[in-house]
């Protein structure tokens, strides 16, 4: 389907009040890298969402990351 196929008759307008709490949100991008995991490691992230567990592998070492931040000296 093309763009100009679309029809936008039935889309209700939107006005400034609609997106004053919005937020553009990009997507971080990822580097491809090589990790070494111990065989019951690498089974239980794969156990606890069989598709995504690269996903939740980030988010627990992006969890940690944010929680150990050195202190910043004053």
């Amino acid at each position: 389907m093309q763009d100009s196929e679309i029809d936008y008759a039935d889309i209700p307008a939107t006005d400034e009040a609609f997106w004053q709490d919005a937020r553009v949100n990009f997507a971080a991008v990822k580097v491809p890298v090589t990790i070494r995991l111990e065989p019951d490691v690498l089974a239980w992230y794969k156990a606890q969402v069989p598709r995504g567990y690269q996903t939740l592998i980030n988010h627990v070492l992006r969890k940690y990351m944010l929680e150990n931040q050195p202190i910043e000296k004053v």
